[in-house]
């Protein structure tokens, strides 16, 4: 494999450029082109060698970040067809999904301190971030790149609140 760094981060590792991606795959042609590129077999090379090398090694980390993470790899793909999802400006969104944002939060504070119950918001969460994955993933095949925008939107704010659950778990277990 002799990798093209001018291609997009699917193509630089021969998979092709949708929502669901082989991980094997992905570590399999993530291990070949750092094998071919990485720092390390370039110690004895010129300053410019060990330069470009670590340029290459450094893309091939970002690009094999950036498709190992749902959320990232979805943004990429809409930013792939040009869809910017603002999701720093764009922060509109239905009033019953934030409402229950807010049932949600209301949720995890009341269960600090009770580890059944944040397991219990754990399990409910993952089952709905689930359920959104589906559809994110739908509509990114179907070239819904409004709905997945959306979708991608709604599950930046369930990320953030399974961190906030972990935090309230780690509380508990230190």
């Amino acid at each position: 494999m002799n990798p093209d760094f001018r291609k997009n981060h699917f193509e630089l590792f021969g998979l092709p450029p949708r929502f669901a991606v082989d991980a094997g795959a992905l570590d399999r042609a993530y291990r070949e082109i750092q094998s071919q590129v990485h720092p390390d077999k370039f110690v004895h090379a010129a300053d410019t060698e060990q330069r470009l090398s670590m340029q290459k090694s450094t893309q091939v980390n970002e690009a094999y970040r950036t498709l190992k993470t749902p959320l990232s790899r979805a943004r990429y793909l809409l930013g792939l067809h040009g869809v910017d999802i603002q999701s720093e400006t764009n922060t509109a969104m239905p009033a019953q999904f934030l409402v229950q944002q807010i049932e949600w939060r209301e949720a995890v504070e009341e269960a600090a301190g009770q580890s059944d119950t944040l397991d219990a918001l754990a399990l409910r969460l993952q089952n709905e971030m689930k359920q959104l994955y589906a559809e994110l993933e739908r509509s990114l095949d179907a070239a819904g790149h409004a709905e997945a925008a959306a979708t991608l939107r709604k599950l930046m704010f369930l990320e953030r609140l399974r961190e906030e659950i972990g935090d309230a778990q780690e509380k508990l277990d230190a």
